[in-house]
């Protein structure tokens, strides 16, 4: 028994890189606390700011975060299929992407997303085998749970603003002048403001992390178990339903620009919002001309998207560190969106070419040779005569 991939959901991870590219060259090009922190923008640069802010920083990756938990229930489907249990296979999964991702923080960028990712699956062990009303009401508590934590305001103290644009212009010039050893001794060493203590910060990385991502992670694998987006026809009316949250998400995350006790809920509760909207209207989208005409390319993208997604910080890094061509916070936001899409097109066109010639990109083989512990990267088939535990 084979399990058929569904490709909406590979063009729809190909897609959320495209935007995760975009919001994540803010930081390429200021840094993690730089990029809020910006000063003297031409109308120009202040525009692309408040476009990237809005339409893309803070929902792209909440996507990435749905597929995630789509793709994990579909895994674990496939393995059970054939070997009948699946926790060791879960459990080297999410050690593989912990050890990647402790590898991309450490000796290239501190903006990884695969450690915290593979730590989420081992949060969300106790979801897999629930039914998808139950991941869907646990999905809604969580969401409400995160939004309800972020109201209230932050006002920062003198001595603290001063901390912060101390921290900033170092690492500004840090990044833009450094050698790689600066730069990672720069990363490992100089902790930000409010992050002192380093208990506390790894608590809040551990602990406090995957709840901000687990409420789209368990809609996510609800969707999966539901068998969402493989007979696309009949989930219209769905779908038209889900994108009436685009506006809605635009809607927060645009008030949350206006400094009030429910700012950071806006902000929040509305990003999750428009990622759940741009998927549905995604899918709404998807069987037209002009979007089919698009969708192998994103598609080719999307089943790299772990090569691609370090390839983005390979390539950004070399490009705006000073052990590259030094360009840091010299394009601007707004050529940073051009510089974008020029990389993600380049990238379209390579993983289109790619997959002319090979099945899996590279890191993908790696992980999935760890997966499922063989050399071959396939799953290792049940004995005879074992019984199907689903």
């Amino acid at each position: 028994m084979t399990t058929n991939r569904v490709t909406f959901i590979d063009t729809m991870r190909g897609f959320s890189l495209f935007g995760i590219l975009m919001a994540n060259l803010l930081i390429f090009q200021f840094g993690m606390y730089g990029k809020d922190e910006l000063k003297d923008l031409s109308a120009l640069d202040n525009g692309a700011w408040y476009f990237v802010k809005i339409f893309i920083e803070g929902s792209f990756m909440p996507i990435f975060t749905i597929l995630f938990g789509f793709s994990l229930i579909k895994l674990i489907e496939s393995i059970r299929r054939k070997k009948d249990k699946s926790r060791w296979s879960i459990l080297r999964r999410a050690t593989g992407l912990i050890a990647l991702g402790l590898l991309h923080s450490t000796f290239l960028w501190d903006g990884d997303i695969l450690f915290s990712y593979g730590f989420m699956i081992l949060f969300l062990i106790p979801f897999i085998n629930r039914k998808p009303k139950t991941l869907f009401i646990w999905a809604g508590i969580f969401l409400l749970l995160i939004t309800s934590l972020s109201f209230g305001s932050i006002e920062e103290t003198k001595k603290e603003q001063k901390e912060i644009a101390t921290y900033i212009e170092k690492a500004d010039n840090v990044y833009a002048n450094g050698s790689y050893l600066d730069i990672y001794d720069f990363r490992a060493n100089a902790l930000p403001p409010g992050m002192d203590d380093v208990g506390l910060a790894f608590f809040l990385l551990i602990f406090l992390a995957p709840m901000f991502t687990t409420a789209l992670t368990l809609f996510g694998m609800g969707l999966a178990k539901k068998q969402a987006f493989v007979n696309m026809d009949d989930e219209k009316k769905w779908y038209k339903l889900g994108a009436l949250l685009v506006p809605i998400g635009l809607a927060c995350k645009s008030l949350s620009f206006i400094e009030n006790n429910f700012s950071r809920m806006l902000l929040t509760g509305g990003s999750e919002l428009l990622a759940v909207g741009y998927v549905c209207l995604a899918a709404l989208l998807y069987k037209t001309r002009p979007v089919q005409r698009l969708a192998p390319a994103f598609e080719s993208v999307g089943k790299l998207s772990l090569t691609n997604y370090l390839m983005q910080t390979i390539i950004c890094t070399t490009v705006f560190y000073g052990y590259g061509l030094g360009l840091y916070g010299k394009l601007g936001v707004f050529g940073g969106i051009l510089f974008g899409i020029v990389v993600y097109s380049l990238q379209c066109i390579f993983s289109l070419a790619y997959f002319k010639k090979f099945k899996r990109g590279p890191f993908e083989t790696v992980l999935r040779v760890w997966t499922n512990w063989s050399w071959n990267g396939q799953i290792k088939l049940k004995q005879k005569g074992s019984t199907l535990h689903e």
